[in-house]
């Protein structure tokens, strides 16, 4: 068996603010230390491993990626690249944080798999 990944690690002021941004538009609750319990979408998490500029990105499932940007704006952070579609495999949008962090977002269907266009 591949080795998992098994956390992952945001980083960003030591302030309220950080933990308040994704429980607004993620509903990610931050306990002491600001540790968060997030779901998975199964029992494998998919990747990529490309030759792009070196950086990692975490991608973030919600139903509507254009919205959830918008909401994004709202509490403090920065669309990066409005709503695509890469035809045949996904819809995506990106983002950074309030902190600066580079994320993305990819659209979902009602039933939690990933919105091939």
């Amino acid at each position: 068996m591949p080795a998992p990944i098994v956390y992952f690690d945001i980083a960003g002021p030591a302030d309220a603010g950080q933990a308040a941004f994704y429980e607004k538009v993620f509903g990610w609750t931050a306990g002491p230390g600001g540790v968060v319990a997030v779901p998975v979408s199964g029992p494998m998490l998919a990747g990529t491993l490309r030759t792009d500029p070196a950086q990692k990105v975490i991608y973030i499932g919600v139903p509507d990626v254009a919205a959830t940007l918008a909401e994004i704006e709202a509490h403090g952070g920065k669309t990066v690249t409005p709503r695509f579609e890469v035809p045949g495999v996904v819809v995506l949008g990106l983002f950074t944080d309030p902190a600066g962090n580079a994320m993305g977002l990819v659209e979902l269907t009602a039933d939690g798999k990933t919105k091939i266009p």
